[in-house]
């Protein structure tokens, strides 16, 4: 089945959208849209892709996007499986930038909003005190009907975030969207492909077939799309799911080591604190302390 990696939303006579997401997990493909995007994880785990970061994600995981930054959350492998009653659950809005009409967040009461809406193109998230302000915000804009109230509502939203300090850009300064939806199929196969087997040796050449490409090829074509290279992914979903099982307190860290991947502790080691910046060890008293 070809899928298209641009999204287009259903048309809505609102201005703009609200869904609350109770599925059994969260859509798998990577994809972009036009519309700014206000996403809430209230239940459900996995992997969060977007633009050029990967990174673990779990209740409470709050971001704001900009138009055409391609995302994707990639719940647990647990999440797919027949009969396992797991289920994923969140709160979107999708807006576009006119939604209030063509020059209304050029105003000048309306600068912070507009300096916000050009900080989510690199994507934005908040782990601070605003995080728990937003969910409550949210799960009340899903409840209220369409009126003029739940558009003060929103609006009131993004004011407190564009006040907001404890906030995160996702994306490395200077990232774009070079994906073209032509090229769908091929980067999804290989997003697919990864997902499900980094806790084996992964072989550049095996990936390189997949795309259809030779492996210079291949490695060229990937860093121009993802402003990484094929190793620097793998070794970040391998080191973002070493996290979420540092986190989960079950495994020691040897087997933490060998179930992310990796077959030597001081590689693993290595990897680890080259991305986060910590060893396992201190990650861990980090994540405990918080």
């Amino acid at each position: 089945m070809r899928i298209a990696l641009r999204k287009d939303l259903e048309p809505v006579a609102s201005s703009f959208i609200v869904k609350e997401l109770v599925e059994p997990h969260f859509d798998p493909n990577w994809h972009f849209h036009p519309h700014y995007q206000l996403f809430l994880v209230v239940e459900g785990t996995g992997t969060r892709f977007i633009g050029d970061s990967i990174k673990p994600f779990s209740e409470g995981d709050l971001v704001f996007l900009g138009p055409n930054l391609p995302h994707l959350w990639r719940s647990d492998h647990a999440f797919f499986q027949r009969d396992s009653g797991l289920i994923t659950r969140g709160i979107v809005v999708y807006f576009p930038e006119d939604f209030l009409g063509d020059h209304f967040f050029d105003k000048p009461e309306m600068s912070l909003i507009q300096q916000l809406l050009e900080h989510a193109r690199r994507g934005l998230e908040w782990t601070g005190p605003s995080q728990k302000m937003v969910q409550e915000t949210l799960q009340q804009l899903a409840s209220q009907p369409v009126n003029f109230n739940r558009v003060m509502t929103l609006l009131s939203l993004l004011d407190e975030l564009s006040h907001a300090v404890d906030y995160r850009f996702i994306t490395s300064l200077g990232y774009t969207n070079t994906v073209k939806p032509s090229e769908t199929d091929r980067m999804q196969q290989v997003h697919n492909y990864v997902l499900g087997h980094f806790h084996d040796d992964i072989s550049l050449d095996s990936v390189a077939d997949l795309a259809g490409m030779t492996p210079p090829a291949f490695c060229r074509y990937f860093k121009a799309r993802a402003n990484k290279t094929f190793s620097e992914f793998v070794s970040e979903i391998r080191i973002g799911h070493s996290c979420k099982l540092l986190m989960e307190g079950k495994l020691s860290v040897t087997q933490v080591s060998y179930e992310s991947g990796y077959r030597t502790l001081s590689n693993f080691n290595r990897q680890f604190k080259g991305i986060t910046g910590q060893t396992p060890s201190e990650y861990v008293r980090t994540v405990r302390a918080v």
